[in-house]
């Protein structure tokens, strides 16, 4: 086969003419089409360029310090920046010796010992809510602490018709800021249904104290009320399923509700400021959460 290859080679190229360079390429064109070797293409690498990685080099002047050593070079003066953050002195950020209310609500018999620890720790808060008292009356000359719980009474009804109605407007009027977040968390797709039935005890004022903050003389008056009465309450999903409670099955409630007032301030109102949740309470009930 190589052979007859050849002599046809020879005889195309012969008539041509040996020294023609354009013969030479038509003799290798035939040669290329004959072979049957040379009809198969081989494996070979082909090199692609792929996406060209731009090395970017880092910044010469990355820190603060070289920042403002260049601007004082060229002249400039950069302003000093404080951290700031606002604060509200209207109110404040939590409960001031908080009312530890007595493990069975104060009805353990003086006799014992736990009675009598429990018996001599009220003697010693009473005291200290007299000196409280004097200080609140310096400022509020209106305050009476028998008059005080019927009017917290009423305060902290309205502020649940208010939750429950959504008037954000009257409800900032009625608590703090403190305690605003911790009502309204939660509430934004579920309906409330809340109720005061009847009360089962008469209030009672039971602690007070008059912090100052930020500075001296700048008192604010916190009172705590013993509330014990009857509700009703019912929660609502946003599908209209029940979650939480029943507004047919009234039940009796014992809370400690905290009233605040910014004293020095002469439009301060007394408002709700937060709850104090005794450690033997019993546990809620569970909310209901359904998947359908």
């Amino acid at each position: 086969m190589a052979a007859s290859m050849g002599r046809l080679l020879w005889a195309v190229e012969k008539p041509l003419g040996r020294g023609v360079s354009a013969n030479r390429q038509v003799c290798q064109g035939l040669e290329a089409l004959l072979s049957p070797l040379k009809l198969c293409t081989s494996a070979t690498i082909i090199t692609v360029r792929t996406k060209k990685r731009h090395y970017v080099p880092p910044r010469k002047q990355d820190s603060s310090i070289d920042q403002e050593k260049a601007a004082r070079a060229a002249g400039l003066v950069i302003r000093q920046q404080y951290m700031e953050r606002s604060i509200n002195i209207s109110c404040t950020a939590g409960i001031f010796d908080p009312y530890l209310p007595p493990e069975g609500d104060a009805r353990m018999s003086s006799l014992t010992k736990a009675g009598f620890k429990q018996r001599a720790e009220q003697i010693k808060q009473s005291a200290t809510s007299q000196l409280a008292v004097r200080k609140v009356k310096e400022q509020d000359q209106e305050f009476n602490t028998k008059d005080f719980v019927s009017k917290a009474q009423d305060i902290y009804i309205e502020a649940h018709n208010c939750l429950v109605n959504f008037d954000k407007v009257m409800l900032h009027k009625l608590v703090t800021e403190h305690c605003y977040p911790d009502m309204v968390r939660g509430n934004r797709y579920k309906t409330i249904r809340w109720k005061f039935l009847q009360s089962l005890e008469p209030p009672k004022l039971v602690h007070v104290r008059c912090p100052d903050m930020v500075s001296k003389g700048n008192l604010y008056g916190q009172v705590t009320v013993r509330f014990h009465t009857q509700q009703t309450l019912a929660i609502y999903d946003r599908f209209g399923r029940l979650m939480f409670g029943n507004e047919d099955l009234p039940k009796d409630v014992l809370e400690y509700v905290v009233f605040e007032r910014h004293l020095t301030n002469p439009y301060g109102l007394w408002r709700m400021h937060g709850k104090i949740v005794p450690a033997w309470a019993p546990p809620k009930d569970p909310i209901i959460k359904k998947d359908y």
